[in-house]
């Protein structure tokens, strides 16, 4: 029996026109090349609703087509075109990065990924994560923004007396949200819906958190039968209890390439399709999730610190925590799996 119903299949292309007209603000005057191929089923699902959005589109399947075909269509384009990438796992193009270099032609991107690690009903769950509301994203997402610019310090409270302690005001506010109003690159990586930051001195980073997801070495999402207590002083890992082996794994492999575990992300999901509960297998696709993921490992492209030099970062790694609230400067911005800013 087939996953995706006829309503299923009805919200994803009305999730996708959405998506269109409202966040990518594409119209008539541009044209539309989807690139797609037919290896999953909620790649199939996701290609129809585009087929039904843009009647006009052109459409290329990637595993019928050689390379040179491909990189053609792109260069036909003109900025403020629209690209959207369909894929199964990732589409190579040799060494071409595909959504990068789009965007440095002026051309709309719309990315969908490893839609394989998303099976069975977990693709419903993908489908309602490209709902789009502007009301929710943008106000929500800018009032978050706003309170994280000007705060002075924070606190993420895991329950049972864990609590991660900020005192440290933080970096200027990344936001993705769907306005790219003041941005120079129009789409990206969908779904969207998350606001980020990191402390501006990550020394000022301690105390306890708990983990209920990570990230593993598959990039799939782990979840332990209970969740791991981790242990942060001045910005870095030393401690995890009621850990497991693929958790120790994973800060193991960090260790012995970086030396010390940073802390550095410090994300708040916005994207109220995925939870504490409603999850799916792709750790890239759940770091949208309605509530608060950290980074740990000294990557992170966009915030740069003395410490740290960039050749020798290598791990960004996603862990998310139980949250029971969240404060910037004592004000209480979370609460009850949603954010009240």
């Amino acid at each position: 029996m087939t996953t995706f119903s006829p309503s299923a299949r009805d919200a994803a292309a009305r999730n996708v026109a959405d998506l269109l007209a409202h966040a990518l603000e594409h119209g008539p005057a541009h044209r539309a090349l989807v690139v797609f191929d037919r290896r999953s089923e909620l790649n199939a699902v996701l290609t129809e609703a585009y087929r039904r959005a843009l009647p006009e589109g052109v459409f290329i399947d990637f595993d019928a087509v050689a390379a040179d075909e491909v990189l053609a269509a792109f260069a036909d384009l003109a900025p403020r075109d629209l690209v959207v990438l369909i894929q199964t796992t990732s589409f190579r193009l040799n060494e071409y990065r595909i959504r990068m270099e789009l965007f440095q032609r002026g051309l709309k991107v719309i990315e969908h990924l490893h839609l394989s690690r998303m099976p069975g009903e977990q693709g419903l769950v993908y489908i309602d994560a490209l709902a789009y509301d502007p009301a929710y994203f943008r106000g929500t997402g800018h009032a978050l923004k706003a309170r994280l610019d000007r705060a002075q310090g924070g606190v993420v409270d895991s329950g049972g007396g864990c609590e991660l302690v900020y005192a440290s005001p933080f970096e200027e506010a990344k936001l993705n949200i769907g306005d790219y109003s003041a941005m120079k690159n129009v789409g990206g990586l969908f779904p969207i819906g998350e606001v980020f930051t990191e402390a501006r001195d990550l020394e000022a980073v301690n105390g306890r958190v708990r983990v209920f997801v990570f990230g593993d070495t598959s990039f799939r999402v782990n979840r332990p039968d209970a969740p791991i207590t981790m242990i942060v002083e001045r910005g870095r890992v030393t401690g995890a209890e009621n850990s497991t082996p693929a958790f120790d794994e994973m800060l193991a492999i960090i260790r012995a390439h970086e030396g010390d575990v940073w802390v550095r992300e410090l994300g708040f999901g916005m994207n109220r399709a995925f939870s504490f509960a409603r999850t799916v297998d792709d750790i890239g696709t759940y770091e949208r999730m309605c509530g608060v993921h950290l980074s740990l490992g000294a990557k992170h492209g966009q915030y740069q610190k003395s410490q740290l030099k960039r050749k020798d970062a290598r791990y960004h790694v996603d862990v998310f925590a139980v949250t029971e609230g969240v404060y910037l400067d004592g004000e209480r911005i979370y609460a009850d799996g949603a954010w009240t800013a």
